[in-house]
């Protein structure tokens, strides 16, 4: 199975200048874990996640003043949708993230996250007995 075949199409993007607050906020409404930053500034896609913001609140730091631009990861792993899902779960061991953003032709096309994977890997639960 590919990445293409586990990986959400719908991506979160958030700008540099999004507090951790309004980030949290719209990646709790939408139930992920991880915002793709777009920041041509700063080399232009970069990628959030919750972990950044638990982080960050966890030093003290203030999430309505804190920008996503101090805590976005730029040094991003970067899948391909042909990647198999063995390639995107190797990658994430080995760099200890849980979130990969797909490139289709240098543009963000979706994300993969471990529970995307597991999700594939794992055959849905069946229903219990009634007793």
């Amino acid at each position: 199975m590919l990445v293409r075949d586990a990986m959400s199409t719908v991506i979160l993007t958030v700008g540099p200048a999004h507090t951790l607050r309004q980030a949290a906020a719209l990646m709790s409404a939408r139930r992920v874990g991880a915002a793709v930053v777009l920041d041509p500034d700063a080399g232009g896609i970069g990628i959030l996640t919750e972990r950044d913001i638990l982080n960050s609140v966890g030093l003290g730091q203030n999430p309505d003043t804190e920008t996503t631009h101090g805590h976005t990861t730029t040094d991003v792993v970067f899948a391909a949708p042909t990647w198999t899902l063995e390639e995107a779960a190797h990658a994430m061991t080995h760099g200890g993230f849980r979130h990969l953003v797909v490139l289709d032709r240098g543009e963000p096309a979706g994300i993969v996250s471990v529970r995307d994977i597991i999700r594939c890997w794992v055959p849905a639960r069946e229903p219990a007995a009634a007793l």
